[in-house]
């Protein structure tokens, strides 16, 4: 093949890509012949390392050809794209996981489909004309190509930074930001490579490594992370709004020319994957749900189209206008049902049979995402309610009747206890039991102990994300239980939301939501006090909203939740108050904490004085019914003596 040279020289396998004028940019039939010569190496003897390189001095690899993909797509043909980046992710992943060490040398550009071949290997080599770089915002895409899980690696908030803005990196920031690993100066590449033929051994690259020149990340990283901490894209807009340092107007100055909803997913993505979770598996999966729906409901064919077909420079992004809706983000960003990305080039999707019981508000859609996935769901609910793709029993016992996994969302912990008693007979020895209401801890440790006598695993599991993050497979799950049993359902967690965190044995997941629940009631709580304080000083709710949410009275309730109608995000103070989360359950939770509290002598003054509060709002004013940051024009009709 005339764009790439593969062969074996000593003791190395070589590959080297020779589109030198079109700066080695990866076609679908490159990507194809370096998988099919590592798995020819794999197992063969005679070759110990592998050394991919390119020709010319411009360029390692400027990105993926993507003139073949904006022709499929502006046809219609979505599933061109969808396969190629399927198999470019697997081979992405397969380097990644190389049983061989796999030396690369990156010279010149190195963007895109380049960092996907060239900079997960075990040693990467860069030079003095390395550039190094995520561009894809800039035409509605993603970092991709594995991209995304070493941006959630980079130190601070650099990730985030090199994301949204696609910063270049020349060879010490690329080491510094955890792209590379190497500087040796490029006149010394051709005797390193020679080496690596004729011993085998990566350790003999030591003798040719020297210091990088500087590079700027690591000057910059105090202002990185002051600017780039937010929650959302919308959270850094505003903090780099706020900011007139030249970093802040270079910043915005290098994302007016991205797509807004690319950079949105961009930063969540990175949110999602950052923590004890991240693998490379988990961040390819997250490329692959944004990238195979980018051409037809994101922004890449209008990027290409301004970018190198019409060449204006002048593309018609998305919420180019305003900030990008959060179920913008949580669309792109959903599981993809029975078309998930797959590692290997035949599906090894595991399918299970599941019961479900509850299904209400959050436990239907959650249910219809398992079903969705391709598992088969079997619902039951007191209610005859029913969810979408999912088969509705007569009674409990036979929803569970041969599930390999039960999953319930219910009211309370007596009815809870009350359901698992019928539940637990009703399930195979070895099943695994999920249980996602809020409860009390007790509940459910004396579930999972019930469970484990019987040879039953038992997940306690609640969410955090509401009815909108149920219906878009955005949940946070907060999980107790053994490790069995929690690595047992963490694929299925990843189906119905962006994280779970193992918080420890049985009770544990109950104990974080209710204390994570106590915070969040009483800074709402302060949140509306503050913005009806702001109204009698006469403070203008925009002009307190912008230096609150970028300063020391951030907070998720301030800048993700504001309760202030057309200020901020949009929220359920926008539509009337309706709940995304009643006030009635805030009452609950907050309850569940005080009870939990006096459980174990703890004094939690602010967590009491939020639970009166809102039992006030709920049982004695008009606050049943609506959402919990209702509180707010409650604050705004009252005195000080009220």
């Amino acid at each position: 093949m005339s764009d790439i040279d593969i062969r074996t020289t000593g003791q190395a396998g070589r590959i080297t890509l020779t589109r030198s004028k079109a700066l080695n940019a990866m076609t679908y039939q490159m990507c194809l012949a370096i998988e099919e010569a590592l798995e020819e190496w794999r197992n063969n003897d005679d070759v110990s390392v592998i050394v991919i390189d390119a020709e010319g001095d411009r360029a390692f690899c400027s990105g993926g050809d993507i003139a073949e993909l904006y022709a499929t797509g502006t046809q219609g043909d979505f599933a061109y794209g969808q396969k190629f980046w399927a198999d470019e992710y697997r081979l992405n992943h397969k380097i990644f996981s190389y049983p061989k060490p796999v030396i690369s040398f990156l010279q010149g550009f190195t963007m895109g489909g380049g960092v996907g071949i060239g900079c997960h290997g075990s040693h990467r080599i860069v030079g003095e004309s390395s550039q190094i770089a995520m561009p894809e915002v800039g035409i509605g895409l993603v970092p991709d190509v594995g991209g995304s899980l070493m941006l959630a690696l980079a130190p601070g908030r650099v990730g985030e930074y090199l994301g949204t803005t696609a910063a270049r990196m020349n060879a010490s920031d690329a080491i510094y930001a955890g792209f590379a690993d190497t500087y040796i100066p490029q006149s010394m590449w051709k005797n390193a490579i020679s080496a690596l033929e004729t011993e085998g051994d990566p350790t003999c690259l030591e003798a040719f490594a020297t210091e990088a020149p500087e590079g700027v990340l690591s000057r910059q990283i105090a202002q990185i992370d002051a600017c780039f901490a937010g929650e959302s894209l919308d959270d850094i807009r505003r903090t780099l709004a706020a900011d007139d340092s030249p970093f802040a107007e270079q910043a915005r100055k290098m994302m007016a020319r991205n797509a807004p909803l690319s950079m949105a997913c961009t930063v969540e993505m990175i949110h999602r994957l950052r923590g004890p979770s991240l693998s490379m598996e988990k961040a390819l999966d997250l490329e692959y749900r944004f990238t195979s729906r980018a051409m037809e409901h994101g922004d890449f064919l209008e990027g290409i189209r301004a970018a190198i077909i019409d060449k204006d420079r002048q593309p018609k992004w998305q919420y180019a206008e305003g900030d990008v809706p959060a179920v913008a983000v949580a669309k792109m960003l959903a599981p993809l049902g029975k078309n998930p990305l797959s590692l290997t080039q035949e599906t090894d999707m595991n399918t299970f049979n599941i019961g479900f019981i509850g299904l209400g508000n959050m436990g239907a859609p959650m249910a219809s995402n398992l079903a969705a996935a391709g598992h088969r769901v079997t619902g039951f609910d007191t209610a005859g309610t029913t969810a979408k793709g999912v088969e509705i029993s007569a009674t409990v016992e036979a929803a569970c009747a041969g599930a390999d996994f039960v999953f319930t969302m219910l009211p309370n912990g007596a009815i809870m206890r009350a359901v698992s008693a019928q539940v637990l007979p009703a399930m195979k020895k070895g099943a695994t039991l999920v249980d996602c209401s809020t409860v009390d801890v007790d509940s459910a440790r004396d579930v999972g102990a019930q469970a484990a006598s019987i040879g039953i695993g038992f997940v306690d599991a609640p969410v955090s994300g509401g009815v909108g993050g149920a219906a878009g497979g955005t949940l946070t799950f907060m999980a107790g239980g053994s490790d069995t049993a929690f690595a047992a359902a963490s694929g299925l967690f990843d189906i119905m939301g962006q994280k779970a965190v193992h918080c420890g044995g049985a009770g544990a997941g109950q104990a974080a939501k209710i204390c994570n629940n106590m915070i969040l009631g009483a800074t709402m709580i302060a949140t509306c006090e503050a913005f009806a304080l702001a109204d009698k000083l006469g403070l203008d709710r925009q002009k307190m909203f912008d230096v609150a949410s970028t300063s020391s009275g951030s907070s998720w309730s301030m800048n993700t939740y504001c309760p202030a109608p057309g200020v901020g995000p949009k929220t359920p103070a926008d539509n009337g108050y309706a709940p995304g989360f009643a006030a009635e359950l805030m009452l609950k939770d907050l309850g569940l904490s005080q009870q939990a509290a006096e459980a174990v002598d703890a004094d939690t003054p602010m967590g009491a004085l939020a639970r009166t509060l809102y039992a006030r709002f709920v049982e004695d004013e008009d606050g049943r019914g609506k959402d919990f940051s209702a509180m707010l024009p409650r604050f705004e009709k009252r005195g000080r003596d009220s």
